[in-house]
């Protein structure tokens, strides 16, 4: 039987896991491992993806990776009374409480002067950028890892200023199946920090030291943070504290990062064992007794094999046999291993396979399962069924609920539009209007009373200042994406520059790619005083289907476009969909207020260069005639001679006025300017558009400015995540598709006589 045949509400135990590659390997690093039980929680309202519940915790997987998972249904009353039995035990030891277990150091602390360095590494959703900010404050600084567009967050611990701290990305292993956890595996492997946080949800503990072993296995010195103790607590759990460091080998601290309980302890634990270079008292989790030590024979016969290459690559010797032992091919390059011992390997691997009875990768997931459960039978008292977790249902229920769950995200979303453009974002719209306008104002009156240079006072004054996934997963799939690329998408149809900074969102680079590329063919809302005066001009009772039309034009195109993508440049099925689904909190507004700030200063300053160099060049054009003299009348202007050396290029599609030219070009720089160009052009009368435009070349001009290139601060945020060669090439690309589509549009006027 497989997977994607157990039926709601029924449990199973796994048989075996098929497929193969970095997607089998995730399933593994997730628990989905022979022998786990999995019980089927719903499908999603679309049918595809599923929801299921395993280890304690939710998540998804499409039916078609579910098809490669063989189960065997067993009784769930069995379960139930096993978790039951795990309630008995020992009293909570108190938050707080000071650990014992201390592996000490030869007795040479680091220097005074030397900066200790810190690794924050947890799962996603388990704390850690409230930890983070709990232990930085604002002395931190947002940037990018090398190479990739995966955010780096880096921060004095307060109080302690020969500390950084780096927030790593949330991930669940040290296997490379994202951007995250390859950046991750890199700064750990290369950068070599002087100690390491690691953060795990106390409410699903099972889960999170999967993550913990991999990290002790590098052998750096370590603390382990239990976070939400506060839950535990709360809804009746326990952790015996002492026992676990005793069997870790590890200091663990509980914590609850959110009401700032525990974290001086954490900090006092994480600055001793960094200064002391004490380093985690096992590595070595593979039990002589476990499967008649067939894993145990095998990874310390790995071992004796690769380690004289492991010291001379710098990677951790237990680490590096682990990672051999899954298959995991950078490891291996990085080895360099001859021919002999490659074939030597081979032979170790298939003879432990033939002994376990599992492939190598299910078998090292397998014995990291077991040990993780050994160390929470002794250790951890679980809760009853927590508030969290039973309100995180009922919200499921509605969000994702089959009839409910498109209506909810549709209000969702409306919502966050409404309150983005509308309430919030036109109140700091206009504040920062009016700041602009005042500061406008009083470098006007300087520079006039300083009888400055008209053209340079121009300059300063003209220039510078004008400037749901589970849901949708099986529709997106048709078109190459996965469910994640639907936020940023919809979000471009408020403005195209958070759409293109959402996509970080996304773990595949493949996809990130994609959804960068179609999201400005939703249509901003920027374009809606083109709409406005166009539809008001020459469709006064028919604006509303006008709008409605030109929506769906953009996203019927940018579908065909996707398809094209998916054809050509990004071929291949996209990144599978697992995904886990935590329960919901809510966070906190000083965590929100930070992020707010990071992004939209990030922003500001790497968009600003190429916002600048743009309207420098617009103002040029604008103000100069061929001679470099100061024209007084716009049509003299080199802006108004570029504009009439492209205008051949729209007489195809019915529009080859140089003024329409002129207003398409300052549109690069604001969508809004189209209008405002063409007022001016036109005397100041909007009237006068009927001198210019035939109602079906105004259809035709409406179709290409909703599809040519986005504007300059959409662009930008486009270099910023993808380069500068993508960057071009998105112009160049919805041009190249605006004319072609607008030409269509005419040509079909023409053979059905409109024109």
């Amino acid at each position: 039987m497989k997977l994607n045949e157990l039926g709601t509400g029924q449990s199973a135990s796994i048989v075996s896991v098929g497929g193969k590659g970095a997607l089998r390997q995730h399933f593994l690093d997730m628990g989905v491992i022979p022998g786990a039980i999995v019980t089927m929680v719903k499908l999603a309202p679309l049918g595809d993806p599923m929801e299921v519940r395993i280890h304690g915790y939710e998540l998804t997987l499409r039916l078609a990776d579910a098809e490669k998972i063989e189960i065997l249904p067993v009784d769930e009353v069995e379960q139930l009374s096993e978790r039951t039995k795990k309630r008995e035990q020992v009293k909570h030891p108190g938050l707080g409480e000071t650990g014992i277990f201390h592996t000490k150091a030869d007795g040479n602390p680091l220097p005074d002067s030397e900066l200790l360095t810190f690794a924050l590494a947890g799962n996603q959703n388990s704390g850690k950028t409230t930890l983070f900010n709990q232990l930085t404050g604002s002395n931190q600084r947002v940037g990018n890892f090398p190479g990739v567009t995966v955010d780096r967050k880096d921060g004095v611990i307060r109080g302690h200023s020969n500390t950084l701290v780096t927030d790593l990305p949330g991930i669940y292993s040290m296997s490379p199946y994202s951007n995250e956890e390859l950046v991750t595996r890199q700064f750990l492997l290369q950068d070599k920090p002087k100690g390491i946080i690691n953060i795990v949800d106390a409410t699903n503990i099972e889960r999170n030291l999967y993550l913990t072993m991999q990290l002790m296995e590098l052998n750096i010195p370590m603390v382990l943070a239990l976070n939400m103790m506060d839950e535990v607590r709360k809804n009746g759990g326990s952790i015996h504290i002492n026992e676990m460091e005793n069997r870790l080998g590890i200091p663990v601290v509980p914590i609850a990062a959110s009401k700032n309980e525990g974290i001086q302890e954490l900090v006092d634990h994480a600055i001793h064992v960094a200064k002391n270079q004490e380093r985690p008292g096992r590595m070595d989790f593979c039990d002589p007794e476990h499967d008649n030590g067939a894993v145990h024979r095998c990874l310390h016969a790995i071992i004796h094999l690769i380690e004289d290459h492991a010291r001379q690559a710098q990677i951790p010797l237990r680490f590096a046999a682990s990672k051999v032992a899954e298959g995991d091919e950078e490891i291996l390059k990085a080895l360099d291993l001859n021919q002999n011992e490659l074939e030597l390997l081979d032979h170790i691997i298939q003879q432990m396979e033939e002994e376990r009875g599992l492939d190598h990768g299910a078998a090292i997931a397998d014995m990291r399962f077991k040990f993780i459960k050994e160390i929470c039978d002794a250790t951890v008292v679980k809760p009853k069924e927590s508030k969290e977790y039973a309100r995180s249902v009922a919200i499921d229920n509605v969000l994702t609920g089959k009839f409910t769950a498109i209506p909810a995200f549709v209000g969702i979303m409306s919502l966050v539009f409404w309150l983005t453009f509308g309430v919030i974002g036109t109140w700091l719209a206009d504040i920062l209007d009016m700041g602009i306008t005042w500061l406008s104002g009083v470098v006007d009156l300087g520079l006039t009373a300083y009888g400055i240079n008209p053209v340079v006072h121009s300059l300063i004054i003209d220039g510078i200042f004008a400037g749901v996934a589970f849901v949708m997963d099986k529709l997106l799939r048709k078109i190459g994406l996965s469910g994640r690329s639907i936020v940023p998408m919809l979000i471009g149809f408020g403005c195209s520059v958070p759409g293109v900074m959402a996509s970080r969102t996304l773990p595949s680079e493949r996809d990130r790619k994609m959804t960068i590329l179609l999201t400005p063919f939703m249509s901003c809302s920027a374009k809606l005083p083109i709409y406005a005066l166009f539809t008001a001009a020459f469709f006064p009772r028919y604006g509303a289907l006008v709008m409605i039309g030109l929506y769906f034009t953009g996203i019927v195109v940018g579908i065909l476009f996707a398809l094209l993508l998916k054809g050509t440049m990004f071929k291949g099925e996209p990144v599978p969909f697992v995904m886990e689904l935590p329960n919901y909190r809510m966070p906190g507004f000083k965590n929100v207020g930070q992020l707010l700030w990071d992004k939209a200063k990030d922003f500001i300053t790497r968009a600003f260069t190429v916002i600048f160099v743009a309207t420098i060049i617009i103002w040029f054009l604008q103000y100069f005639d061929p001679r470099l003299n100061v024209v007084s009348d716009s049509q003299d202007s080199l802006l108004a001679l570029v504009s009439g050396m492209i205008a051949p290029i729209f007489v195809p599609l019915g529009f080859g006025d140089w003024r329409i030219s002129t207003a398409l070009i300052t549109g690069f720089m604001a969508k809004e300017s189209v209008v405002s160009t063409l007022t001016v052009l036109l005397g100041g009368s909007a009237a006068s558009l009927s001198s210019m435009f035939t109602p079906f070349s105004a259809i035709v001009f409406l179709v290409f400015t909703l599809l040519y290139t986005p504007c300059v601060a959409t662009i930008a945020s486009v270099k910023r995540e993808l380069g500068g060669k993508w960057a071009v090439g998105v112009v160049v690309i919805q041009c190249v598709i605006a004319w072609v589509v607008a030409l269509l549009v005419n040509l079909f006027g023409i053979m059905i006589g409109w024109v």
